[in-house]
């Protein structure tokens, strides 16, 4: 690993780090029941997922 020619100072070590925006994840309704569901995982109501059952649901 490098060596730095200058110590970065506390202040700005911590200014960078408190400007960091936290991002909300995005839904998708789910075409098979209409329920919420975040993008690229199973719908957790039913077990579909890009239309084709992958986990089986027991009621």
């Amino acid at each position: 690993m490098a060596n730095l020619k200058f110590r970065f100072s506390k202040q700005r070590s911590r200014t960078r780090r408190a400007t960091r925006k936290a991002v909300a994840p995005t839904f998708m309704i789910c075409p098979n029941c209409g329920t919420p569901v975040r993008y690229h995982n199973v719908c957790g109501e039913c077990g579909f997922y890009k239309g084709k059952q992958a986990i089986e649901k027991t009621a």
